[in-house]
């Protein structure tokens, strides 16, 4: 039997997977730039909105293995990585 929260982050990036794989489609049906930029700047969206909820899963998952001061340097970890993807 698998861990639910295991089973909940794949499910998650299933889930992420499946919106990129169907905005390169959009973004092959429309065929305009200007409509696949829009929809690639909606991806700039989903990707940390995954990648915080992924973790807060799986921090959850190990919150009973982990003291406060590992989970606080695994957020400050994430949010390290926020920054550098999204600040231009």
């Amino acid at each position: 039997m698998l861990d639910k929260f295991v089973t909940s982050m794949a499910a998650m990036r299933f889930g992420s997977g499946t919106i990129e794989i169907l905005a390169a489609i959009l973004m092959l049906k429309l065929g305009r730039v200007d409509k696949a930029l829009a929809i690639n700047s909606a991806l700039a969206f989903v990707g940390p909105t995954i990648l915080i909820i992924t973790t807060a899963i799986g921090l959850a998952g190990m919150a009973d293995k982990l003291s406060w001061g590992k989970i606080i340097w695994v957020g400050f970890g994430v949010i390290c990585l926020l920054i550098g993807i999204l600040k231009k």
